[in-house]
């Protein structure tokens, strides 16, 4: 949409994020940071409320999720929110399926928060580790296979495809450098002697089994530009700046219709005296945001690992004021944001399930 003409009223500071002499920065924006804005200028905490009703926030831990595939090998992820266009699902899986999947539904994009493993697919073999993300196309025939101990991974399920953002004025410096991700082998899976091998197509939240003779990853090779693979955070390029906090929607790593994942990782803090380093006050009005605490630290504060947050549309939210202070005391002592936050952004509301509502209703308040 054209923008409007920008206006200044009242008291407001010259900088934008910056210089707030004591004010709490409101950003009121559209279209996910990239329309229209206004930032209003606050004496109080905007995030200092108490809500009941289904916008209300939810904070939960991982810890308090019990997905069924933990303890079944049979048993499936725990589905945490949803809406048209995307299911948020949690797996903990400690041992190998005896059938494979194929989501008829939609694309699958896996990230490994912890444990180690491989993705048994058509395409071949894809090891994963904690910080990788494995992507799953529609219909990809696939089985987890995670080593001891056990995996817990994220998963997010996109009606349409996921691709990667537009690079822009970026071009081939775009933070996603896609000659780093890890593409599977051709590789047969040979029969174990079963009679029949099962493969579970889920879709619409339930699934059909087809079995057949032989074990259905029996692709001697492929080619073309629709295939499985996996991708470490640890290789995505971070854009900064000294001067000003960036908005999320620079750190877009993939995206669908109406979802869209942001890595939020290590990088060196904004330095121009005066800017303010955490993420300012919004209420993000078209899109709900999804936070998953990979783990890592802010200003000598650890982050809670395998916390997801979720915050509604038209919500305010943002780091609490205690912690914006700390960041300005320590401004001259810290250099460094050191968090790793995986971002799930939603055009549609997401639902949350009534495991997540339980989880959360049982747990004590977390202030992210």
């Amino acid at each position: 949409m054209e923008s409007f003409v920008p206006f200044r009223r009242g008291t407001t500071p010259r900088r934008i994020h910056a210089d707030l002499d004591g004010l709490k920065d409101d950003e009121l924006g559209r279209a996910g940071f990239t329309g229209r804005t206004a930032h209003l200028y606050r004496r109080h905490d905007p995030t200092r409320y108490r809500s009941e009703g289904p916008l209300a926030p939810v904070d939960v831990s991982v810890d308090a999720l019990t997905p069924t595939d933990r303890d079944d090998p049979a048993g499936e992820p725990l589905l945490l929110f949803s809406n048209a266009d995307c299911r948020i699902s949690l797996s903990a899986r400690t041992e190998a399926p005896p059938f494979y999947v194929r989501n008829v539904d939609g694309d699958e994009l896996h990230f490994v928060h912890s444990g180690t493993g491989s993705f048994v697919t058509e395409f071949g073999t894809l090891a994963y580790r904690p910080g990788d993300y494995v992507y799953i196309p529609k219909a990809t025939t696939y089985r987890q296979i995670p080593d001891d101990g056990g995996s817990r991974v994220l998963v997010v399920e996109a009606v349409e495809e996921f691709r990667v953002p537009e690079a822009g004025v970026l071009g081939r410096h775009f933070p996603f450098d896609g000659g780093l991700v890890v593409i599977p082998e051709a590789a047969v899976v040979e029969d174990d002697g079963r009679d029949e091998y099962e493969v579970r197509l889920y879709h619409s939240g339930q699934h059909t089994s087809i079995y057949y003779p032989h074990d259905p990853c029996d692709a001697e090779g492929w080619r073309g530009d629709n295939f499985p693979f996996t991708f470490n955070i640890d290789d995505y390029d971070v854009l900064t700046s000294e001067s000003v906090h960036l908005p999320p929607t620079v750190h877009l790593f993939m995206q669908a219709t109406g979802v869209y994942v942001m890595n939020f990782l290590p990088r060196a803090a904004e330095s121009v005296p005066g800017t303010e380093r955490f993420p300012w006050y919004h209420r993000n009005v078209d899109y709900d945001e999804i936070a998953f605490y990979h783990g890592g630290s802010v200003f000598g504060i650890d982050m809670p690992p395998g916390l997801i947050s979720h915050a509604p549309q038209g919500v305010h939210h943002g780091a609490p004021e205690k912690a914006r202070e700390r960041s300005r005391r320590r401004f001259d002592r810290d250099t460094r944001v050191e968090w790793k936050i995986i971002a799930v952004d939603t055009r549609r509301r997401l639902v949350p399930s009534e495991a997540v509502l339980a989880a959360a209703a049982a747990e004590p308040e977390v202030e992210a």
